[in-house]
Protein backbone atom coordinates (compact mmCIF):
# COMPACT_ATOMS: atom_id res chain seq x y z
CA UNK A 1 0.00 0.00 0.00
CA UNK A 2 2.57 2.19 -0.84
CA UNK A 3 0.89 5.01 -3.63
CA UNK A 4 -2.75 4.34 -1.85
CA UNK A 5 -3.96 6.37 0.90
CA UNK A 6 -5.27 3.67 3.51
CA UNK A 7 -8.60 3.70 4.76
CA UNK A 8 -8.71 1.65 7.89
CA UNK A 9 -8.33 -2.51 9.27
CA UNK A 10 -11.04 -4.41 8.20
CA UNK A 11 -11.60 -7.75 10.75
CA UNK A 12 -14.07 -10.81 9.32
CA UNK A 13 -15.75 -13.23 11.76
CA UNK A 14 -17.95 -16.26 11.20
CA UNK A 15 -20.48 -15.26 13.94
CA UNK A 16 -22.89 -12.36 14.88
CA UNK A 17 -21.63 -12.43 18.61
CA UNK A 18 -18.25 -12.25 17.31
CA UNK A 19 -18.56 -9.34 15.58
CA UNK A 20 -20.82 -7.73 18.60
CA UNK A 21 -18.25 -8.70 21.23
CA UNK A 22 -15.54 -7.57 18.91
CA UNK A 23 -17.65 -3.88 18.55
CA UNK A 24 -18.24 -3.60 22.27
CA UNK A 25 -14.03 -4.30 22.95
CA UNK A 26 -13.47 -1.47 20.47
CA UNK A 27 -15.80 0.99 21.94
CA UNK A 28 -14.57 0.20 24.93
CA UNK A 29 -11.17 0.57 23.80
CA UNK A 30 -11.69 4.07 22.79
CA UNK A 31 -12.61 3.60 18.93
CA UNK A 32 -15.30 5.92 17.67
CA UNK A 33 -15.04 6.22 13.69
CA UNK A 34 -15.81 2.42 13.08
CA UNK A 35 -18.20 0.24 11.11
CA UNK A 36 -20.17 -2.92 10.93
CA UNK A 37 -21.36 -5.06 7.89
CA UNK A 38 -23.76 -7.78 8.13
CA UNK A 39 -26.03 -10.12 5.80
CA UNK A 40 -28.81 -9.02 7.82
CA UNK A 41 -29.78 -6.02 9.92
CA UNK A 42 -28.10 -6.77 13.17
CA UNK A 43 -29.49 -4.49 16.04
CA UNK A 44 -26.69 -5.25 18.88
CA UNK A 45 -23.87 -4.59 16.49
CA UNK A 46 -25.61 -0.96 15.52
CA UNK A 47 -25.82 -0.48 19.43
CA UNK A 48 -22.09 -1.46 20.42
CA UNK A 49 -20.59 0.61 17.59
CA UNK A 50 -22.58 3.41 19.05
CA UNK A 51 -24.67 4.11 16.16
CA UNK A 52 -26.97 7.36 17.47
CA UNK A 53 -30.34 8.47 16.93
CA UNK A 54 -31.04 9.56 13.66
CA UNK A 55 -32.54 13.08 12.42
CA UNK A 56 -34.81 11.76 10.03
CA UNK A 57 -37.55 11.93 12.10
CA UNK A 58 -37.25 15.30 13.13
CA UNK A 59 -36.86 16.10 9.30
CA UNK A 60 -40.02 14.58 8.45
CA UNK A 61 -42.70 16.31 11.25
CA UNK A 62 -40.49 19.57 9.86
CA UNK A 63 -41.71 18.56 6.06
CA UNK A 64 -45.27 17.45 7.22
CA UNK A 65 -45.82 21.25 8.78
CA UNK A 66 -44.57 23.04 5.79
CA UNK A 67 -46.75 20.70 3.93
CA UNK A 68 -49.64 21.39 5.86
CA UNK A 69 -49.12 24.76 6.19
CA UNK A 70 -48.23 25.32 2.59
CA UNK A 71 -51.67 23.81 1.41
CA UNK A 72 -53.39 25.38 4.20
CA UNK A 73 -52.68 28.80 2.77
CA UNK A 74 -52.56 28.07 -0.75
CA UNK A 75 -55.95 27.25 -0.08
CA UNK A 76 -56.79 30.71 1.87
CA UNK A 77 -55.02 32.44 -0.41
CA UNK A 78 -56.98 31.57 -3.62
CA UNK A 79 -60.56 31.17 -1.73
CA UNK A 80 -59.99 34.43 0.45
CA UNK A 81 -57.67 36.63 -1.27
CA UNK A 82 -57.24 36.01 -5.13
CA UNK A 83 -60.42 34.90 -6.09
CA UNK A 84 -62.92 35.37 -3.40
CA UNK A 85 -66.24 33.54 -4.88
CA UNK A 86 -69.73 32.81 -2.82
CA UNK A 87 -70.46 29.35 -3.61
CA UNK A 88 -73.94 28.47 -2.15
CA UNK A 89 -73.59 31.30 0.91
CA UNK A 90 -70.57 29.62 2.90
CA UNK A 91 -67.80 31.87 4.17
CA UNK A 92 -64.97 32.71 2.44
CA UNK A 93 -62.35 31.17 4.83
CA UNK A 94 -64.43 27.95 5.39
CA UNK A 95 -61.63 26.01 7.40
CA UNK A 96 -63.69 22.55 7.04
CA UNK A 97 -63.54 22.43 3.38
CA UNK A 98 -59.89 23.20 3.41
CA UNK A 99 -58.73 19.98 5.36
CA UNK A 100 -58.85 17.34 3.20
CA UNK A 101 -55.75 19.36 0.84
CA UNK A 102 -54.12 20.40 4.04
CA UNK A 103 -53.67 16.53 5.09
CA UNK A 104 -52.75 15.19 1.54
CA UNK A 105 -50.10 18.01 1.64
CA UNK A 106 -49.05 17.48 4.55
CA UNK A 107 -48.41 13.30 3.85
CA UNK A 108 -46.82 14.41 0.53
CA UNK A 109 -44.11 16.85 1.91
CA UNK A 110 -43.61 14.27 4.87
CA UNK A 111 -42.52 11.66 2.96
CA UNK A 112 -40.85 13.35 0.27
CA UNK A 113 -38.63 15.06 3.19
CA UNK A 114 -38.28 11.48 4.92
CA UNK A 115 -36.33 10.16 1.39
CA UNK A 116 -34.74 12.97 0.63
CA UNK A 117 -33.49 13.22 4.39
CA UNK A 118 -32.31 9.39 4.80
CA UNK A 119 -30.65 9.43 1.16
CA UNK A 120 -29.09 12.54 1.84
CA UNK A 121 -27.81 11.72 5.64
CA UNK A 122 -26.70 8.20 5.12
CA UNK A 123 -24.70 9.53 2.20
CA UNK A 124 -26.52 7.88 -0.53
CA UNK A 125 -26.24 6.90 -3.79
CA UNK A 126 -23.04 5.97 -3.01
CA UNK A 127 -21.79 3.55 -6.24
CA UNK A 128 -18.02 3.11 -4.43
CA UNK A 129 -16.87 2.65 -0.87
CA UNK A 130 -13.34 1.69 0.00
CA UNK A 131 -14.06 -1.35 1.82
CA UNK A 132 -15.37 -2.76 -1.64
CA UNK A 133 -11.49 -2.96 -2.14
CA UNK A 134 -11.28 -5.74 0.16
CA UNK A 135 -11.08 -8.90 -1.78
CA UNK A 136 -13.70 -11.46 0.38
CA UNK A 137 -16.18 -8.58 0.98
CA UNK A 138 -18.73 -9.77 -1.21
CA UNK A 139 -19.32 -12.12 1.61
CA UNK A 140 -20.77 -10.05 3.92
CA UNK A 141 -23.70 -10.53 1.56
CA UNK A 142 -24.08 -14.03 2.46
CA UNK A 143 -22.74 -15.22 5.65
CA UNK A 144 -19.81 -13.21 7.00
CA UNK A 145 -19.55 -10.49 9.40
CA UNK A 146 -17.06 -7.65 8.87
CA UNK A 147 -15.57 -4.73 11.66
CA UNK A 148 -13.94 -1.76 9.90
CA UNK A 149 -12.17 0.72 12.40
CA UNK A 150 -11.27 3.83 10.05
CA UNK A 151 -7.42 5.20 9.85
CA UNK A 152 -9.59 8.54 10.17
CA UNK A 153 -10.12 7.67 14.11
CA UNK A 154 -7.83 9.73 16.15
CA UNK A 155 -6.95 6.56 18.45
CA UNK A 156 -5.45 4.66 14.77
CA UNK A 157 -2.07 3.29 14.32
CA UNK A 158 -1.84 0.58 12.13
CA UNK A 159 0.56 -1.82 14.08
CA UNK A 160 -1.43 -1.09 17.35
CA UNK A 161 -5.00 -1.45 15.75
CA UNK A 162 -4.26 -4.39 13.47
CA UNK A 163 -3.00 -6.29 16.52
CA UNK A 164 -6.39 -5.28 18.62
CA UNK A 165 -8.29 -6.80 15.92
CA UNK A 166 -6.10 -9.97 15.90
CA UNK A 167 -7.12 -10.55 19.13
CA UNK A 168 -10.64 -10.95 18.84
CA UNK A 169 -12.37 -13.73 17.45
CA UNK A 170 -11.68 -12.28 13.97
CA UNK A 171 -10.63 -15.13 11.16
CA UNK A 172 -8.91 -12.61 9.20
CA UNK A 173 -7.65 -9.27 9.53
CA UNK A 174 -6.38 -6.82 6.61
CA UNK A 175 -5.88 -3.44 5.73
CA UNK A 176 -8.38 -1.52 3.25
CA UNK A 177 -6.95 1.13 0.88
CA UNK A 178 -9.08 3.81 -0.84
Amino acid sequence: MTDQVLHGVVAEFTTPDGLVIACKKARAAGYSRMDAYTPYPLEEAAEAIGFTKTQVPLLTLIGGILGGLSGYLLQYWVHVLAYPMNVGGRPLHSWPSFIIITFEMTILFAGITAVVGMLTLNGLPQPYHPIFNHPRFTAASRDRFFLCIEAADPRFELEKTTRFLQATDAIDVAEVAD
